[in-house]
């Protein structure tokens, strides 16, 4: 099948590599030239394991192109995916300028039937404004050709994009017309040769279900880290709660790790957006908004703790961290607790040093210009000379520590463990004080 995705974002840039790598005929659209120039060049411009080589194996084998020519992207696909970003406006609803500018263009130079695929994260009702906005272009032009729009909201982890795309547990796909209907079944049998994962509904559901899901997975992380603060105000131990409540089968043990919030480019958003859609609609989500505000204050707990222990006034101390990114297998850096973290530290004087196995260049363009911060190459590097050391995301790397090591470069030999990587006991017997989130 002859495929168009605009956008290579994260979304775009994973849909298109991996729906070429079953065989169909990809061209992807981007208005960067930059970008398009690196894609050319078989560079990618995220970090997401195992799409590298994807990339550069489609485009040798002539399956995968990238251009930013609208009219050639327009032109080529039967199937054109919108894949731009729906950033958070002002007032938290979803900025939806990209995604009706690439329905817009769809519209401005179609000549023949085409299924309009909304892949974006979209608010309820905008498959019917994309129509609209299509309708009117053609309306322009004087012309009458048929087009369908549907939704297929994605359900891809940072970190495991490529396999959640390639193995989905379920496709999502909202529309009426049976042509389109039938075009996205051709499309997605590849991926469900093992059992039917292809859930067809209406449009407005289909649109629902995206923010649905990320929301009931935020409120689960609000929910654990609710109760993470909980379990130390009357020593208890969080991760026996954890123990306890995962192993009901009505609950299970996905998203159920305390820590120091959530971040990244969708849980965010997609929770405000939600609630904006819902306050659009004369509606109160009490529920989503709690774990809003919970994942908000959560953000700041691991700098009460360094002031707790520390001082408030931390002038003259460097603070080590492990961790950058807003979860490990990434280098997205949006909405990241890190970014909290280090704007406590640097207000109360202090200084970092921080150190990622992949968001360091994302973290240097954030922080340009800031003086006080230092990156390391290697996790210990990051240590010397450095008074505490505060870990923030979960790498698998940062998982079994020397601790006699990290006590000899320490100047205060304290862990500050923003995701309970460690059992307690074992950093204390080197010597070391261990402050965890909800544990004993």
């Amino acid at each position: 099948m002859k495929i168009t995705v605009i956008g290579t974002g994260y979304v775009g840039l994973v849909s298109g590599t991996c729906l070429a790598d079953v065989g169909n005929d990809v061209l992807c659209l981007d208005l960067d030239a930059e970008k398009i120039r690196l894609l050319q060049e078989g560079s990618i411009p995220i970090f997401e394991p195992g799409l590298e080589w994807m990339v550069k194996r489609n485009m040798a084998a002539g399956r995968l192109r990238f251009t930013t020519d609208i009219e050639e992207a327009v032109g080529h696909g039967l199937l054109q995916f919108i894949a731009v970003g729906t950033p958070p406006d002002q007032d938290g609803s979803a900025d939806l300028d990209s995604v009706m500018a690439g329905a817009r263009n769809v519209g401005r130079f179609m000549t023949e039937y085409k299924v309009v695929v909304n892949k974006s994260t979209v608010p309820v009702g905008t498959a019917e404004q994309v129509s609209a906005v299509i309708a009117d272009e053609l309306a322009q032009r004087q012309l009458t050709i048929d087009y369908s729009v549907v939704s297929n909201p994605e359900f891809l982890k940072e970190g495991a994009a490529v396999d959640d795309f390639m193995k989905p547990d379920r496709i999502v796909v909202g529309g009426q017309d049976a042509r389109a209907l039938d075009l996205m079944r051709e499309l997605y049998a590849p991926f469900q040769r093992n059992h039917e994962r292809l859930l067809i509904m209406d449009v407005k559901s289909a649109e629902l279900t995206k923010y649905a899901a990320n929301a009931m997975l935020a409120t689960r992380i609000s929910f654990m880290n609710d109760l993470a603060n909980l379990s130390e105000s009357l020593q208890a131990d969080v991760e026996l709660v954890r123990k306890g409540i995962g192993s009901d089968p009505r609950i299970g043990f996905d998203f159920l790790y305390p820590g120091v919030g959530y971040g990244g480019s969708c849980f965010p958003k997609d929770v405000q957006a939600l609630l904006r859609t819902a306050r659009a609609a004369g509606h109160e989500l009490k529920v989503v908004q709690a774990a809003e505000e919970v994942n908000q204050a959560q953000k700041a707990v691991l700098t009460q703790k360094i002031v707790k222990r520390l001082g408030e006034d931390l002038s003259g101390m460097t603070i080590a961290l492990w961790g950058l990114a807003f979860k490990p297998n990434t280098d997205d850096m949006r909405e990241a607790p890190s970014r909290v973290l280090i704007a406590d530290l640097l207000a109360r004087g202090a200084r970092v040093r921080a150190y990622d196995p992949a968001a360091t260049r994302e973290a240097q363009r954030i922080f340009a210009g800031e003086t006080r911060i230092e990156f390391a190459s290697m996790p210990m590097e990051a240590l010397k000379g450095a008074d505490v050391l505060a870990i923030v995301t979960e790498w698998k790397e940062f998982r079994a520590p020397n601790f006699a090591a990290i006590k000899s470069l320490l100047k205060t030999p304290v862990i500050f463990d923003g995701r309970n990587l460690y059992d307690p006991g074992v950093p204390r017997r080197a010597g070391l004080e261990y402050f965890s989130i909800g544990r004993r």
